[in-house]
């Protein structure tokens, strides 16, 4: 088979699989893996696709950080949609945590209570919005600001969730991979997230579904520390399979 058929290939196969690994790529093609790893490498350096651990994918497995302002204008109708079925989630005298991020303030907007609300947020931007309702009890975690984020960090929001306990987390993410798991851009955003997981009875991931199959810089856990990750319907069948397999809960907002 010609170079740039196999290549061609390689490439087919990317936008149905998403990832795959040298070894399958070589067996499928009748190749050795040398040669896959040739072909890999030079659709690399033309930005056709990613190598990652022995293996192909056909995104870019490594997200930045960007502002919330530039956030804001990304997906906005599923991050909408997200906080909606976020928000559907919570039950009489809840005390929740919400963590920071763009979905966070899609459920913040959502949140409407008929009832007393106590919440626990990082997030200035969804503070402010949680404000304007009377029901609504917040707490404002302190602590060092984010500037790119509008969120807190540092020792002293930790301490104050160390006395704590919630019966749901809301975390947005920069990230998830099923292998390395999820993920956001800041090593101080990171540690916060853990001592609220270990606050909370539930951990609750929202994600649009450009977020699978991405890494930030900084881990926040691994899959299985997931109840329920709630996206939106451009999210793949490989992605739902593979939530499924990790045994959490999914679901998915139209």
């Amino acid at each position: 088979m010609l170079k740039k058929k196999r290549q061609e290939q390689i490439l087919e196969v990317l936008l149905k699989e998403e990832a795959i690994s040298v070894a399958e790529l070589a067996e499928m093609l009748d190749v050795s893996q040398v040669t896959i790893r040739k072909d890999l490498t030079e659709l690399e350096q033309a930005n056709k696709l990613y190598r990652s651990h022995g293996k192909a994918i056909i995104i870019n497995p490594f997200t930045f950080n960007r502002s919330v302002n530039e956030k804001e204008k990304i997906a906005v109708e599923q991050k909408e949609a997200i906080g909606r079925e976020a928000a559907k989630l919570i039950d009489k005298d809840d005390s929740i945590i919400i963590a920071s991020g763009t979905t966070i303030h899609a459920l913040a907007r959502n949140i409407k209570p008929k009832h007393r609300l106590t919440v626990v947020s990082a997030s200035l931007p969804a503070s402010d919005i949680l404000s304007q309702d009377e029901n609504n009890d917040i707490i404002q975690l302190g602590g060092t600001v984010r500037h790119s984020s509008l969120s807190v960090v540092g020792q002293y929001s930790k301490q104050i969730l160390e006395n704590c306990s919630f019966s749901k987390l809301f975390l947005g993410v920069d990230g998830i991979d099923f292998d390395f798991g999820f993920t956001t851009t800041d090593m101080r955003e990171a540690e916060l997230n853990q001592q609220m997981m270990r606050s909370a009875q539930k951990v609750i991931v929202l994600a649009d579904s450009s977020k699978f199959g991405k890494r930030g810089f900084a881990k926040i856990g691994n899959i299985d520390d997931i109840d329920l990750i709630i996206t939106d319907a451009g999210v793949s069948a490989n992605v739902i399979n593979q939530i499924n397999e990790h045994g959490i809960d999914l679901i998915i907002a139209e």
